[in-house]
């Protein structure tokens, strides 16, 4: 609700201000409202934009949605389960491919999750959805929950806040000015970020690395057209062996196509799709607009009571697909802190921990992009002219582009150890242990070191440990622990916070976690861990609600 002027001040009508409503910011209002905290959504655009801009939820984030009630209407919504998720190196699509790199359908990767239990997979795989059916989605389900205003043709100007909260002024539907008072802001308005501008704060790190168009085409025979003669199957993404860096990618429908090269205008990429698909077919060019690769990072994830969220604080090149992911983390890191400070129990550490625990988590995902991206180029960096010549030396270029491509283009869609394996480390929130396991990118191996994501476990009974573990802190108990958690669940308690105790019988857990006992986050991240109740429970309560 825009509020009205009161001294100065605008009406603080809601408890936290969003801006921008893409999937970062709507997921965060959705977070937020579902645990009662009230806030108002403002995004400029009028409605959600038909644009490609992210396509893939990695696990982790499909995890987060899963935990919020969202993972089944989202594949409900997305690509359909027995698609291949397929990556070919082409020179067209009616052309043998000169590589087929093989990755699983969502039935499969379910398949394999629900035959693994040794804590190596995600719960959730990952799911294709097109942002432009995404944003919707969450639109639709932001503005069934009470606690959630949502307002779409409100344009953020500018700030101001002080020791109590913040005032934004925003230009409304009707061209004019308004206040909307909040007890914080956070900024989830992209790249081009003006929360971001307006404190000050500066991206750093490497930009307009390369210049591309990408185009969103609507063509509905080509999925089913898929393999053309001796072409590529039914898949993904279809990366091109020429001196133009394109690339084309199926969209959820089937009937939408991406196309990105390294050309100046609309018709050329009309030309350019054409010659990817190598034979006569139907199609409708829906949008064409350049876009540039950066791997950028912010200096600083806030000031005060304003935070940022998404590419509001980094940026990266799609290769490998963290940039939503990131934004997602960040919604679920930040609403819980938010809504534990503005009920009274967090402690001051608590949102500053925020910055702390997801920096470290962007500039490693700007690490894991930057990977990614050389590995590509490397690839491309075998294109000669004479690719397609029947010569000796054309399949010469030929064996060696696919050669170093069967190396390079995994790194861009294999990192679940990116996705699963991320810890927060030197948290204030977290009972820190010096040392840890390496962050791997390609790599993820289950560990309940504190700062970590707690492991999937199928349960004796078929059910995931996941879903058994309430919002709020929780106390694990594994391997038929005796031990006395009633001091350390006192103690949190004590500080207002909402514990609860499960007691986890089940081998297969105590045998995966390493430990018998584990203190969890409302994230599922893991606080503390031990075989033995702690000695000083006040204080790792303190440290676990931000007090210490």
């Amino acid at each position: 609700m825009i509020g009205g002027q009161d001294g100065g001040r605008a009406t603080m009508d809601s408890e936290v201000l969003i801006v921008g409503a893409g999937p970062t910011g709507l997921t965060l209002a959705i977070d937020l409202g579902r645990r009662g905290v009230r806030c108002t959504l403002i995004e400029q655009k009028e409605r959600p934009a038909f644009l490609p801009k992210m396509e893939r939820i990695n696990a982790r984030s499909m995890e987060i949605y899963r935990r919020i009630g969202l993972a089944q209407k989202i594949r409900a919504a997305g690509l359909r389960p027995d698609c291949p998720m397929d990556v070919y190196i082409v020179l067209a699509l009616n052309e043998p491919p000169l590589l087929h790199l093989s990755f699983p359908s969502v039935a499969q990767a379910q398949q394999n999750t629900r035959g693994t239990n040794d804590g190596t997979v995600p719960l959730e795989p990952y799911q294709l959805i097109s942002q432009y059916t995404l944003e919707p989605l969450l639109k639709s389900v932001a503005e069934t929950i009470p606690a959630v205003t949502v307002r779409y043709g409100c344009e953020f100007l500018s700030l101001r806040q002080d020791g109590v909260g913040v005032t934004a002024r925003v230009r409304t539907t009707d061209g004019g000015t308004a206040d909307i008072g909040a007890a914080y802001l956070v900024g989830c308005d992209g790249g081009a970020s003006a929360v971001r501008k307006e404190l000050g704060i500066t991206l750093s790190g490497e930009g307009n690395l390369l210049g591309l168009r990408q185009a969103l085409y609507r063509c509905d025979e080509l999925f089913d057209r898929l393999p053309i003669g001796n072409g590529p199957g039914k898949g993904r993404h279809y990366h091109v062996a020429d001196d133009k860096a394109t690339f084309l990618i199926m969209q959820d429908s089937t009937k939408h196509w991406t196309l990105h090269s390294t050309v100046d205008t609309d018709a050329e990429m009309d030309a350019a799709f054409e010659k990817v698909v190598g034979v006569p077919v139907k199609y409708e060019r829906l949008s064409c607009a350049p876009w540039r690769q950066n791997l950028l990072l912010a200096d600083r994830y806030g000031k005060d009571r304003v935070f940022l969220a998404g590419d509001a604080v980094r940026l990266v090149i799609p290769t490998g697909g963290l940039g939503m992911n990131s934004g997602v983390g960040d919604a679920i890191d930040l609403s819980w802190k938010l809504a534990a400070t503005l009920s009274g129990w967090g402690g001051p550490n608590l949102l500053k921990s925020y910055e702390i625990d997801r920096r470290q988590v962007g500039e490693r995902n700007v690490g894991a992009s930057r990977y990614a991206t050389i590995g590509r180029r490397k690839s491309r960096s075998m294109w000669r002219p004479n690719i397609r010549e029947n010569s000796p030396a054309g399949a010469e270029t030929r064996r060696n582009l696919s050669a170093v491509a069967s190396v390079e283009q995994r790194k861009s869609n294999e990192m679940i150890g990116a996705e699963l394996g991320y810890r927060y480390v030197d948290s204030p929130v977290i009972c820190n242990i010096p040392g840890g396991p390496e962050h791997l990118f390609r790599e993820y191996h289950p560990t309940t070191w504190p700062g970590a994501r707690l492991p999937h476990v199928w349960l004796d009974d078929g059910t995931p440990i996941q879903d058994r573990i309430p919002d709020g802190f929780t106390i694990l108990k594994f391997g038929r622990s005796k031990a006395d958690v009633s001091p350390l669940e006192n103690a949190i308690s004590a500080r207002g916070a909402p514990v609860a105790v499960l007691d986890v019988p089940d081998r297969i857990a105590r045998e995966i976690y390493g430990y018998d006992l584990i203190l969890l986050r409302p994230d599922m991240h893991v606080v503390w861990r031990g075989n033995a109740a702690p000695e000083d429970a006040t204080g790792v309560a303190a440290v676990a609600t931000g007090h210490s």
